[in-house]
């Protein structure tokens, strides 16, 4: 078996100013840091280079270390608020800056909410999203709910009942990246020439 750690990044998906996503964002990152079995990087679409007057796959040329990061990586958390029911649009703006570099690759999503329902209407939307990408969400979603009142001023969780969903999210998108990354290591796909050809366009452009 291999026991190489998982490479599993964080995505945040917003750059609203004073965000409290941010705080769970850091508050993952620790954890899944100190995890035995994952290494992580937090990615911030505040730091990317997104501009207003371009998007798509196109945007992947700016943004090497997400795009390098996806390849390399196992799995994906993306963490996102709901604002007015749905998820923001910076955060499908970084999404889909890359499309074939997802494929069977595990997701785990994480809503955020100022109110009790923990953005549970964005990531029924953002299910969608990446199945179409090509990510295969975990059947274990994270939810943070009242999130303005959830941290103390440290950054920590003031009900650690949180504790145990992180685990029990942990657990679920552990196994799954583990049976995608074999997958992808031992059986054939059909993606395999588009891969080739999405690596080769890198290297001419880069």
């Amino acid at each position: 078996m291999d026991n190489k750690k998982l490479f599993i990044p964080i995505l945040l998906g917003t750059v609203r100013k004073g965000r409290e996503s941010e705080k769970v964002a850091k508050f993952l990152f620790d954890k899944m840091s100190a995890h035995e079995e994952i290494e992580t990087q937090l990615f911030d679409p505040q730091k990317m280079d997104l501009p207003m007057d371009d998007e798509g796959q196109g945007l992947k040329f700016k943004n090497p270390e997400y795009r390098n990061a996806i390849i390399r990586a196992d799995g994906l958390v993306i963490i996102s608020p709901e604002y007015n029911h749905g998820y923001p649009g910076s955060l499908k703006r970084a999404l889909d800056i890359i499309s074939a570099e997802y494929v069977h690759r595990s997701v785990g999503l994480v809503g955020v909410s100022a109110g009790g329902f923990g953005g549970t209407r964005a990531i029924e939307q953002l299910v969608g999203v990446v199945r179409e990408l090509g990510l295969l969400a975990i059947s274990t979603d994270l939810y943070f709910s009242k999130v303005g009142k959830m941290f103390d001023e440290l950054g920590d969780p003031k009900d650690r009942s949180v504790d145990n969903r992180l685990d029990a999210f942990l657990v679920e998108l552990i196994w799954v990246a583990k049976a995608l990354r074999w997958g992808r290591d031992n059986l054939p796909s059909k993606y395999d020439d588009k891969l080739k050809q999405l690596q080769e366009e890198w290297e001419q452009k880069k």
